[in-house]
């Protein structure tokens, strides 16, 4: 027994050893974990880049609740159609059918053939106009947005790149306009952010980021000061990056854009200073989409982040 109890203890370590270098290989910003919100496409994936050709992590923690799954109109005909003509033809079937139970007939309260016949039309007017509003509702509220950039990013010195900067972004069209200016920004707000991590400084967070995500980047860094480490990031370089997509909900306007960079991401002991993880030397490179998001004219804030696969 005390030999089995000795090897369940080092099994015990073992694993508890191996989960604590899990959580600590990404302790970067982000955390190696995926979360925020990307308005009404939370919980859609971005679209595929050349920087990232796979399909990116979904979203693990978010604010935005998932949207509840539509019934499909074919599906349930017209008695399954939801609002006022599946109200309505359920009302009249469910007459018909007290009027079988009752002795009257189907239609024994409708007043014959007629009375069916103008019911019917009645019935075709209501979902008529019931198409016609619906399709006005959907054009209106239809987010506008532009697709996944055409144009590629390219490394630095291959032509074409935007100038400044240690890596490039593509050029986008579209009806959000994403210029260099905005390219640059989403690259300062890279190294901002994670210098601003790793001074642990939700002041300089505050500027950068999103409520929801300063919460949870506060979560982060309690829980790092509870375990009695801290995360020190440096040389934060921008190798590649391109836009997967922009659109535009109501006043706001998103960006999602694929980045490779790399960095000295080392975790450290706060009380003796020793480097529980990472390499004080050599960099490890990342690639994560990060989104952005603005008021029209505001400055870009980052509302999410997701692993690329």
């Amino acid at each position: 027994m005390a030999r089995y109890a000795r090897w369940l203890v080092m099994l015990v370590s073992l694993l508890a050893a191996v989960a604590f270098v899990a959580a600590d290989a990404n302790a970067r910003a982000g955390g190696g974990s995926s979360f925020g919100s990307r308005g009404t496409r939370t919980f859609s994936p971005p679209a595929a880049t050349q920087t990232a050709p796979n399909t990116a992590a979904p979203i693990e923690r978010s604010m935005t609740q998932p949207s509840a799954p539509s019934s499909s109109p074919a599906a349930g005909g017209w008695f399954g159609r939801p609002g006022l003509l599946g109200g309505l033809a359920a009302g009249f079937l469910g007459a018909g059918l007290l009027g079988l139970l009752f002795g009257h007939g189907l239609f024994g309260g409708l007043g014959g053939f007629a009375s069916i016949f103008g019911l019917l039309l009645q019935l075709a007017l209501i979902f008529f106009l019931a198409r016609l509003v619906w399709g006005w509702w959907q054009r209106r509220n239809a987010p506008a947005y532009a697709g996944a950039s055409m144009l590629r990013g390219m490394m630095p010195g291959d032509g074409g790149s935007h100038a400044g900067g240690s890596g490039s972004f593509a050029a986008s069209a579209g009806r959000v306009a994403i210029a260099k200016a905005d390219y640059d920004a989403f690259e300062r707000l890279l190294g901002e952010i994670q210098s601003a991590y790793a001074a642990e400084d939700l002041g300089a967070l505050r500027s950068h980021v999103t409520p929801e995500m300063l919460a949870y980047f506060a979560e982060d860094l309690a829980a790092n000061a509870s375990r009695g480490v801290i995360n020190r990031i440096s040389d934060v370089k921008l190798l590649k990056g391109d836009l997967a997509e922009a659109w535009r909900e109501g006043e706001a306007e998103y960006a999602t854009v694929a980045m490779r960079f790399s960095l000295i991401d080392q975790t450290i002991e706060r009380a003796s200073g020793r480097i529980v993880e990472g390499d004080p030397v050599r960099p490890t490179q990342a690639t994560e989409l990060w989104t952005f998001r603005r008021a029209q004219g505001g400055s870009w804030l980052l509302s999410a982040i997701q692993q690329a696969s």
